[in-house]
């Protein structure tokens, strides 16, 4: 089945959801450039097709907020430099509200998710389409 036509609350659906709601495409992703090694380049291909995979399992949009919000939780979790530069660089557009919601509600929250998930990067999402989404929440 396609994915759309999965069971309401499925990971699948919502993620189809998420992608046909904010008009994404995973096939129109940039290539990765400037790595050499093999392995690595695999690694960063990886990295940023679970990009949107994890912002279903986080719950978060596609905004300015929400998309700050996921680079601290990929920092904790992968260690990327450029996850650290986009989360302490980003915040710097935003204006006094949004910082604070950031910094008193999004920040702490990333942290504690992403320390206490397991490694999310080496989930193979999927095959897990079909699994009910808050039972994959709870999993990971």
């Amino acid at each position: 089945p396609t994915l759309a036509t999965l069971p309401q609350g499925t990971f699948g659906e919502a993620y189809a959801s998420f992608m046909g709601h904010h008009d994404f495409d995973p096939d129109e992703r940039q290539p990765v450039r400037f790595v050499e090694d093999e392995e690595l380049a695999y690694v960063m291909l990886r990295y940023r097709q679970v990009h949107d995979f994890w912002h279903v399992l986080c719950g978060l949009p596609p905004t300015v907020v929400g998309e700050i919000a996921l680079k601290w939780v990929e920092m904790v979790q992968t260690r990327l430099p450029m996850c650290a530069l986009s989360a302490t660089v980003g915040p710097l557009g935003l204006g006094t509200e949004e910082n604070r919601t950031l910094r008193n509600v999004y920040i702490p929250w990333a942290l504690r998710a992403g320390v206490s998930a397991k490694p999310l990067l080496n989930v193979r999402y999927e095959e897990r389409f079909e699994m009910d989404l808050g039972e994959l929440r709870r999993e990971l």
